[in-house]
């Protein structure tokens, strides 16, 4: 590895030597063992890892020291979690891409105190595809990803199941996590960090796999805190896309490259038949990048744009190793082919949208640093108390981002799965045509999808949506949404011991507000398609409030207290 050499100058002649020589050596891809079943018990943990042979690293990892288990998981079944926080620290574990009620989605607002067991059960409803786990704490979510919490969740479904796919977890179905990661000198992981040189899979450097001379699939996971990798072989074979984050595709997408941002997943096939006794090495092409991807030899759309500690690291606009495949002898029951077609993808339709949002990325400050001092979605940090997003229930929304700054962001979303409508007013490419969770949106690019909001309400626990560049994320580039059942007339409350009162109720016109809470509150009124007709960002609780010349129709008061309490009510204006 290329930092294993340039982190060794701080050390003594001997250890230098010590240290060159693991370079040449490949070490065995280390394989996460799985968990399955209707109970799941999962205990996060402070340990060490040794990366660098006979060097221990403080870690944190999920039933170990470093990661998590694969959880293989059924179409339908009605799992039930039990999460056992050992850390010192706070965490909660989010399931990403799996589409649960708010109270069992894990965000920032479920938090699982040291010592606390957090208990979410929940059926699984998702496509057969390659999900993942991992802590989503506000502001901590990058030190306990980048420590080591991180697993994959694959979900089967009667669909997949009718095609000759390879599903051999281990010998011929393999999970591969990729991270970046920068270590010190004494080999501790450094978070934050833009110095992150050395690229690891499962959490091992170097590695090797033994694969069989025949069809293989791979589920790839950017597991990284920022950085976008270029995949592809280094012999230039074909390999094929099969799936992306929420499922199968129609078809296998033949590729030579593969762009996978932080949080995307992607399953592919690698035809290694009649190659037995070769060696091959997934790589990523990152001297192909442009500028303004993490990854590319500068990381804003123009040179003037700079990121501090991103140089000097030889990743950088580079192309480097991440997977040696050493080719073995066939199993006994190969898949020697990839298959014609895999499954029907119906995509929504644009018409049937009830409501365009626009999101817009900026940086806090412009100018050469700002890649340095964060990034807003619509100009405003993330703040725990503020529910940016108010969706209907099956409402069906197309959102649109627009991306101002000058670095590109991986944009995930959490309750629903996605279909990418176009980018810049173009088709997006054939792979990304599936269910997806993230996408990637390039400085100055507009990039529009669809989704539909169903299934779950719940008016006090919100979804998150935000950058998965974790770093960005930590620092406010993260926005709440509740989804809302229009058929209740008064949602839930959780202002407890204040007398609240809306009326008239119906209204011709005009409502009034009485309320009894000592505290400056934020009042939000949205119609029946998630319009925002009126808000207050924050205004005197302890008296009347008049609201005059509303809409006629039914339309929903979100009140919410600077503790963040909040409760909704059902209004009808005449």
């Amino acid at each position: 590895m290329y930092m294993t050499i340039k982190k060794a100058i701080l050390l003594p002649t001997i250890m230098i030597t010590l240290i060159v020589t693991s370079v040449i050596a490949q070490n065995p891809l280390m394989i996460p063992d799985t968990l399955t079943g209707n109970s799941i018990s999962l205990t996060l943990q402070n340990g060490t890892h040794q990366f660098y042979s006979g060097q221990n690293t403080t870690t944190m990892g999920a039933n170990g020291s470093v990661l998590g288990p694969t959880l293989l998981l059924n179409q339908g079944d009605f799992v039930s979690f039990s999460v056992n926080n050992q850390l010192a620290d706070s965490t909660t574990i989010h399931w990403h891409g799996l589409h649960v009620a708010p109270e069992n989605d894990g965000g920032p607002h479920t938090v699982i105190p040291p010592s606390a067991i957090w208990n979410p059960s929940f059926t699984i409803l998702d496509k057969a595809a390659t999900y993942w786990y991992h802590p989503h704490l506000h502001s901590k979510t990058n030190l306990h990803v980048s420590k080591g919490i991180a697993g994959m969740l694959l979900v089967r479904d009667s669909d997949e199941a009718a095609i000759l796919l390879p599903r051999k977890y281990g010998i011929d179905d393999f999970p591969l996590i990729i991270q970046t990661k920068d270590f010190d000198g004494a080999y501790e992981i450094v978070v934050p960090s833009n110095s992150d040189d050395v690229v690891m899979v499962n959490a091992t450097l170097d590695p090797e796999l033994h694969t069989p001379a025949q069809v293989v699939r791979f589920r790839l996971l950017n597991g990284s805190s920022q950085r976008v990798f270029n995949l592809g072989l280094g012999n230039g074979q074909q390999f094929y896309q099969i799936a992306s984050d929420g499922g199968l595709l129609a078809a296998p997408i033949a590729l030579t490259r593969l762009l996978i941002a932080p949080g995307e997943r992607a399953e592919i096939l690698i035809d290694f038949t009649g190659m037995n006794g070769q060696t091959i090495f997934l790589k990523s092409f990152a001297s192909e990048f442009p500028n303004g991807i993490y990854g590319a030899t500068i990381p804003g759309m123009a040179a003037m744009l700079t990121l501090t500690g991103y140089d000097p690291n030889p990743l950088n606009g580079s192309d480097y190793d991440v997977l040696q495949f050493t080719i073995e002898p066939a199993t006994s029951s190969p898949v020697t082919s990839i298959p014609a077609s895999l499954v029907t993808v119906t995509p929504i339709p644009e018409a049937n949208a009830n409501i365009t949002r626009t999101l817009t990325f900026t940086p806090v400050t412009m100018g050469p640093g700002q890649l340095n001092d964060g990034f807003l979605i619509n100009s405003a940090p993330f703040d725990m108390a503020v529910i940016n997003e108010t969706i209907p229930l099956n409402n069906t929304e197309i959102w649109e981002l627009t991306n101002q700054s000058g670095i590109s962001h991986p944009f995930h979303i959490h309750d629903v799965q996605f279909y990418i409508l176009d980018r810049d007013g173009s088709t997006p490419p054939a792979n990304e045509q599936g269910r997806k969770d993230v996408v990637l949106v390039k400085p100055q690019e507009t990039v529009r999808f669809i989704a539909k909001f169903e299934d779950f309400s719940n008016d006090t626990v919100p979804y998150m949506y935000h950058c998965h560049m974790l770093v960005h994320e930590d620092g406010g580039m993260m926005g709440q949404f509740v989804v809302f059942d229009s058929t209740v007339t008064e949602i839930e409350t959780n202002i407890s011991s204040h007398e609240i009162s809306v009326f008239p109720n119906p209204s011709n016109s005009e409502i009034t507000i009485q309320l009894d809470v000592n505290e400056p509150i934020r009042l939000e009124l949205v119609n029946l398609l998630g319009e925002k007709v009126l808000s207050y960002e924050s205004v005197p609780s302890n008296g009347q409030l008049t609201l005059t010349s509303l809409p006629e129709g039914v339309l929903f008061l979100s009140i919410t207290t600077a503790e963040g309490n909040r409760t909704t009510k059902k209004v009808i204006v005449r």
